[in-house]
């Protein structure tokens, strides 16, 4: 499986990311002082060269008056509805964990 960082999911999440700062008109300078970053690093992540942790991503989003909870909530809807099925998101997780992709996997006895 390609690497996450560059898959159609990714972008989606980037671009969501990307229309909400646009959507408060702010630049990504304004940003970068919101969160105390350089412009470069928000150019970084919305261009998808640098990840954001969970921690950063409740920062960036706090900075921009955004509930993480619900923007989590529109990530799910937004991928769900550009064909991402819940056995995709396991197999996707699966990689990044190195964990099997079936619950029952790992609940066998030894």
């Amino acid at each position: 499986m390609a690497k996450t960082l560059y898959s159609e999911h990714n972008v989606l999440f980037l671009k969501m990311l990307k229309v909400l700062r646009e959507s408060k008109k702010l630049k990504q300078r304004d940003l970068a002082k919101l969160i105390g970053h350089s412009q470069a690093m928000v150019s970084k992540v919305e261009c998808g060269g640098r990840r954001l942790d969970v921690m950063e991503l409740r920062a960036w989003l706090a900075a921009l008056g955004t509930d993480f909870t619900e923007f989590m909530n529109s990530l799910d809807a937004e991928l769900r509805l550009h064909g991402v099925a819940d056995a995709q998101l396991r197999q996707i997780t699966s990689s990044l964990t190195g964990q099997a992709s079936s619950p029952t996997e790992d609940c066998a006895e030894a």
